[in-house]
This record gives C-alpha cells, structure tokens and sequence, in this order.
C-alpha cells in the first residue's frame, strides 16, 4: 500500500500552507456488546498527512516552511477541511492552520 500513497504524493501537490490527509480508519466500535453500524459511526478526527504545500508568504514574499511533514500523524476538528477523491480514495484537504495537534509514537 506504500506505493498507492507515493503515487497520490507525487500526482498531487497542495497549495502553499494546504496539506492532504488520508483519515486513519479506528478499528469497529462496541459498546457494551453493540456493534455500531456504519452509518451512525462518526468519522475519525486522526489522519495521516501525505503531501503538503511549500509553506505560507508574509507580506514581503519571505516564505515559513509548514510544521508538518507526509508521514506524520496529525488530529483536526471534526468539520475539518475538504474531502476530495483521488483515485477512488478518499482525502481532506485542509490548511495547516485547521491541525489541532501531530500524535507522537
């Protein structure tokens, strides 16, 4: 599956301080021995990012590089950004500004 992500990576690059995130998929939901359908499951706020623009310009043209990077692991609000498909698979596209925070191992 590494290379399906490489080729979204090099067949689209965001704009500026814009970044692309695959949501991560959490494992089936059970709550006191109820599995959730689908339908009623909210989405996950966790993804990944996968390509990022080259940064945000000042008024002076002076460009600041984007804190994160393809590969990290990124938490963001639940109306987030912009979903988009590419490939038959599914992204948010959304400015830097919309990450709440990057998830450490």
């Amino acid at each position: 599956m590494a290379t399906a992500t490489a080729s979204v990576a090099t067949t689209f690059t965001p704009l500026h301080d814009r970044i692309l995130v695959r949501r991560v998929e959490e494992s089936e939901t059970v709550r006191g021995g109820i599995i959730i359908p689908d339908t009623a499951k909210e989405k996950p706020q966790e993804g990944e990012v996968i390509a990022v623009g080259k940064g945000k310009q000042n008024e002076e043209g002076k460009l600041f590089p984007l804190d994160v990077k393809p590969g990290d692991r990124v938490l963001f609000g639940k109306y987030s950004g912009t979903e988009i498909k590419i490939d038959g698979e599914e992204f948010l596209i959304m400015r830097e500004d919309e990450v709440l925070g990057i998830l450490k191992k």
